[in-house]
């Protein structure tokens, strides 16, 4: 099939922008389909794609009509009765999951991709920014907007590497095919998918079994998962401070996170975190990593993460003075939210620290409430918003006062309703204030931020 052009379903998901991009990149028409208007569909229109906002068929442009040159693209998300992805169905286009296309692009370049429950996006972002600024280069599909570039997509047109998020929602992962990969954690998620721990902590093991022979795998420390992986592969682990990779001579202070990479590749001193947050010498680790195994030289890694500005939504200041700090994350499963928590309390030592939490899904919530009500109370002051449910819809008895009940005494609490947020912060009481969530809470992030900015 020569492709022509390329219709999405579901545009404006952050890992489907960011394969539009490509294709508009490589001169294909490029459609689309998503529910709502947002920051990415509207820049994605201004680069030239055709999109639309209301599921009618009447609606697909005229190039991606034609069933011999048009592939479908579609995210698990979007609905099995959705009308436009019921008429290519049946009129017979190719149709693929994002997944696929992504797995078809790590079979033509080789693969660097970051799997695992959390640090996806930070890691593959930051190993993107240290390749690109370096000799190797990469192109990238990334899960978050890269601050150092305004998107979540990197061409190349010289360099042989992709960095890519494995994403394992729906067995996503499953369809790539890398070159080397880190897997971060394989702390249980996405039980509406995979019924049990176990059921994931496989999946994560045949993901292992994908890598390519004369590839890498970089582990974490300390994972449940038991790796498979084929003759030729080499196996590496990493942590903060154990691992083949790990980190020695760390001082945080003064607004600064300076460290040695200890590495079977050659160590690397002197490293400055360019987002000076604990979270990230781990994250940094296993990105270093990467770049390492591509051939990236000690002083480019040196500089990449120095000058690394990270991702929107992920430990995102949008003020940072002496008198307060306001920052937005993207946190929505409990070990990601503990690992962010620990890290603004290790930042703000002695000081006030509210954290707003917004659940996301109601089976997700139904799943770990008492894990999500136990990092929550590593902070004084916890404000509960309603649960976002993004594909989901209600489960009886499933809310948010299930994790606010089982936040732990002593803890100041409160719940509200999303609109409520900004009454919630003008109350002020606090010297840091972090929004946690994977839904709609980013929406008030500007506004909070003019809030609080005269306190600043």
């Amino acid at each position: 099939m020569q492709i022509k052009a390329v219709y999405f379903v579901g545009i404006g998901g952050i890992g489907m922008s960011a394969i539009a991009r490509y294709f508009l990149n490589s001169g294909i028409a490029v459609g689309g389909y998503d529910r709502v208007p947002s920051d990415l569909t509207e820049q994605l229109r201004k680069e030239g794609a055709l999109v639309h906002y209301e599921d009618d068929v009447n609606l697909i442009p005229a190039p991606c009509r034609d069933k011999e040159s048009t592939l479908v693209v579609y995210t698990p998300a979007i609905p099995a009765e959705h009308s436009e992805l019921t008429f290519f169905r049946e009129q017979g286009f190719e149709i693929q999951k994002r997944a696929q296309v992504l797995g078809t692009l790590t079979r033509a370049l080789k693969g660097l991709c970051v799997a695992g429950t959390h640090g996806k996006t930070t890691t593959s972002s930051m190993a993107a920014h240290m390749l690109h600024q370096s000799h190797v280069d990469c192109n990238a599909f990334l899960g978050g907007i890269a601050k150092n570039y305004g998107t979540n997509y990197i061409l190349s047109k010289k360099s042989p590497f992709v960095v890519i998020e494995a994403d394992e929602f729906d067995r996503s992962f499953h369809w790539l095919t890398p070159y080397a990969s880190v897997i971060t954690a394989t702390d249980a998620d996405h039980l509406d998918i995979y019924g049990t721990e176990e059921a994931y902590l496989e999946s994560f093991r045949k993901y292992s079994s994908l890598i390519l022979p004369g590839g890498y795998l970089i582990l974490h420390t300390g994972l449940k998962m038991q790796p498979d992986v084929q003759e030729g592969v080499t196996v590496y682990t990493y942590s903060r401070e154990q691992g083949d990779f790990h980190a020695e001579n760390i001082h945080i202070g003064d607004g600064r996170i300076t460290f040695d990479l200890v590495s079977p590749l050659g160590n690397i001193t002197d490293i400055d975190l360019g987002v000076p947050v604990s979270i990230n010498i781990e994250n940094g680790i296993a990105a270093m990593a990467l770049a390492q195994v591509a051939g990236a030289t000690a002083e480019e890694i040196r500089q990449g993460m120095a000058s690394f500005k990270g991702v929107d939504r992920r430990f995102d200041f949008h003020i940072r003075t002496g008198r307060m700090a306001y920052l937005s994350d993207y946190a929505h499963h409990p070990e990601e939210i503990r690992r962010s928590l620990e890290s603004i309390c290790e930042l703000y030592r002695g000081r006030r620290i509210k954290a707003i939490f917004q659940p996301h899904l109601y089976t997700r919530t139904r799943d770990f409430y008492h894990e999500f009500a136990d990092a929550l109370s590593l902070v004084d002051d916890v404000c509960i918003v309603d649960i976002y449910p993004a594909r989901e819809e209600p489960i009886p008895g499933v809310t948010s006062a299930l994790i606010y009940d089982n936040l732990r005494p002593g803890v100041k609490r409160q719940m509200c309703r999303k609109d409520d947020i900004l009454d919630v912060v003008r109350q002020g009481g606090f010297d840091v204030l972090v929004t946690l969530g994977a839904g709609d809470i980013e929406n008030y992030a500007s506004q909070i931020t003019e809030i609080l900015q005269p306190q600043s």
